[in-house]
């Protein structure tokens, strides 16, 4: 009798693991504190930023597996249109199109339920802009185990650690609540980059060439986008350089706000932020982070924090505050490499 292969959520389950003290007092505690840490977080980044943070955020102290949920369903509900469209196509090809589409989507849930599983034993805080449930709204969420994990690991004074991860999930949603136009503009970069997804004629066949390409001219095989970069269509690497430009800043900025406020009221800032930064850019992890693409989002807090610290430098924190005034004041890639390209432009 052969085993039965592990669906999504089983596998989910299993690579996310579980820590001793999530069933414990502890996480009832944590769920308390949380409560009051983010309301706190929200007046301090609201006076910080200037961005206002329209009334209370709703707050959610979840496990791995729960962290998981939530995201492939938001996934679900922002991939449903590109699915339609391309179970449409398939179904044109009769039953070996149909067939084709079933498997790509069970191969797409089980990667994506993997993918989850590893990012859910590193995950300490998110601003969800879109809820599972489809619906508009916001919360903010953190991953109850990994926090009493990092706090017993590197003895963190779980108050200021708490408070810490909690200012820069309130950035996040001063940004995209703080901001009229901030949070249609990402859903509409979302929508397009789903929307872009369609069969393309040859496309392994393309990726085969780049592959070989690489190998021969001694060049990574693979950037920091990963696999899905290297299948993406050109239409959709603009679309990802949009979305990475913007994601920088966002990143940047809120981890700007939330190193200065934590050194204004937290002492153990400093050592809380160095063994973060180390475990960005721990060496076991490369290999993992590279094949997802997930380098790219550990290049975005370096790149956006230097790009918000010498925009300030050259023209002060008002200036930064110009990032906030509408879509065309973004930066492109580019000018986050040279920020003062982009002061000449819109400062």
């Amino acid at each position: 009798m052969t085993e039965e292969r592990p669906g999504p959520r089983r596998l989910t389950n299993r690579i996310a693991g579980t820590y001793p003290l999530a069933e414990t007092y502890h996480r009832w505690r944590l769920v308390d504190e949380m409560e009051e840490v983010t309301g706190e977080a929200a007046s301090l980044v609201a006076g910080a930023t200037g961005l206002r943070l329209p009334g209370r955020p709703a707050v959610a102290v979840v496990d791995r597996s729960q962290w998981v949920e939530r995201n492939m369903a938001t996934f679900s509900h922002l991939l449903a249109p590109a699915e339609e469209r391309i179970a449409e196509r398939m179904a044109e090809a009769g039953p070996k199109g149909r067939s084709a589409a079933a498997m790509a989507h069970r191969l797409l849930s089980v990667e994506t339920a993997a993918l989850l599983g590893v990012l859910a034993r590193r995950v300490l805080g998110q601003y969800e802009l879109v809820l599972p449930t489809g619906e508009d709204g916001d919360v903010v969420t953190f991953v109850g185990p990994n926090l009493l994990a990092m706090e017993r690991r590197h003895h963190f004074r779980p108050s200021e650690f708490r408070m810490w991860v909690a200012l820069h999930e309130l950035t996040h949603r001063a940004q995209f609540q703080g901001v009229p136009w901030m949070r249609g503009f990402f859903l509409d970069l979302v929508h397009e980059m789903v929307m872009a997804a369609q069969p393309e004629p040859g496309r392994l066949a393309r990726v085969t060439r780049q592959v070989l390409d690489s190998r021969a001219e001694g060049r990574p095989v693979l950037d920091e986008k990963g696999l899905f970069g290297l299948f993406a269509t050109p239409r959709q690497h603009e679309i990802i350089d949009r979305i990475q430009a913007l994601m920088t800043v966002l990143e940047g900025h809120g981890h700007v706000v939330m190193d200065r406020l934590g050194a204004e009221r937290l002492r153990s800032q400093e050592r809380m932020s160095r063994v973060l930064r180390s475990r960005r850019n721990d060496p076991r992890t490369a290999a993992f982070l590279r094949m997802s693409g997930l380098e790219m989002k550990m290049r975005q807090y370096e790149d956006g924090e230097r790009f918000i610290l010498a925009v300030e430098a050259e023209a002060g924190w008002e200036t930064v505050r110009l990032l906030f005034t509408a879509p065309l004041a973004l930066p492109t890639l580019s000018e986050i490499a040279e920020p003062v390209r982009w002061l000449r432009r819109v400062a």
